[in-house]
């Protein structure tokens, strides 16, 4: 079992949870990810691991609820636990293999949207640590669906923040921003962009036009997590790869984005289907619930 330590609303819809996880907290590293369950019914849920303390033994992990599993999570408060927790699995950011030469090199751009702030985080803190500076920029729908700026801004080089209706900071998309760094001067060799998919390849279209090499992470795809599934399968360059065990990164460059987004609507109803009958209950299907 694993208990949570603790339970925080980061945002309208975005919530955080500090999980007692020794073994794994020792083993992680930024761009990995974990499989957690609930209970023994429960789904299987890759969640990124946003933050780790091994000499806390804790692991923390940032949730969106958008169906069964996820909104099951919700009921769960400091002092209960899941029953698994899977981990650390996937590969680790290319980050973490570059020499200090390589990583002193490269001017670095992070890219987030949504609860792709999350794995963001790790990733910039790590460089941080370094002491390797590095840009980054936040963009959501709205100011209520903004987390971790103040965290993010701890170990930024610079932070920029933009919202779409332009309730807070800078208003456009974060291909906006990126625009105007590059039209101000700003230089960059390296970007990690993490996000909703059309985030991803809208920013992906930006970043080639000024040749700026960009890794995407494909989570959004999972399913399983330990490439058994075959959900999570796509199309880098001219191989097929499975984004749980060959990524979670890719050359964003080289992704069939057309192919990525289909995939990622399948399961669509299904998960809408789940989520419906666990919020209705026994009225699900049109009955009173006494039958």
């Amino acid at each position: 079992m694993f208990k949570i330590l603790s339970k925080t609303q980061l945002s309208a819809v975005v919530w955080e949870m500090v999980v007692e996880a020794p073994l794994l907290s020792a083993h992680c590293k930024p761009g990995q990810f974990l499989i957690v369950k609930m209970d023994e019914k429960g789904e299987r849920i890759p969640l990124t691991i946003c933050d780790y303390d091994p000499e806390a033994g804790t692991i923390t992990i940032v949730f969106q609820p958008v169906g069964a599993s996820t909104d099951r999570f919700l009921e769960l408060g400091v002092g209960d636990a899941f029953q698994d927790v899977v981990g650390p699995l996937g590969k680790p950011s290319d980050i973490t293999e570059m020499t200090d030469e390589e990583l002193k090199s490269r001017r670095f751009l992070f890219v987030c949207g949504g609860v792709g702030t999350a794995p963001v985080y790790p990733q910039v803190k790590w460089l941080h640590d370094r002491g390797i500076s590095a840009d980054v920029i936040i963009g959501c729908r709205t100011k209520d669906l903004l987390f971790y700026e103040d965290k993010m801004r701890e170990v930024a080089g610079n932070l920029y923040v933009t919202t779409d209706d332009g309730s807070y900071m800078h208003k456009g998309v974060v291909t906006t921003v990126i625009d105007e760094l590059v039209a101000e001067g700003r230089e960059y060799n390296h970007c990690v962009a993490i996000g909703p998919m059309i985030m991803m390849k809208f920013c992906c279209l930006t970043t080639q036009k000024y040749n700026i090499p960009t890794i995407v992470s494909m989570n959004p795809i999972m399913v399983d997590g330990t490439g058994m599934c075959g959900a999570c399968r796509l199309t880098v360059g001219d191989e097929v790869k499975f984004a749980c065990v060959d990524g979670p990164e890719f050359d964003g460059f080289k992704i069939n984005w057309a192919e990525c987004m289909k995939r990622a609507q399948m399961y669509k109803t299904v998960e809408g289907e789940a989520r419906l009958r666990y919020q209705e209950g026994k009225t699900h299907e049109g009955g009173c619930g006494n039958c």
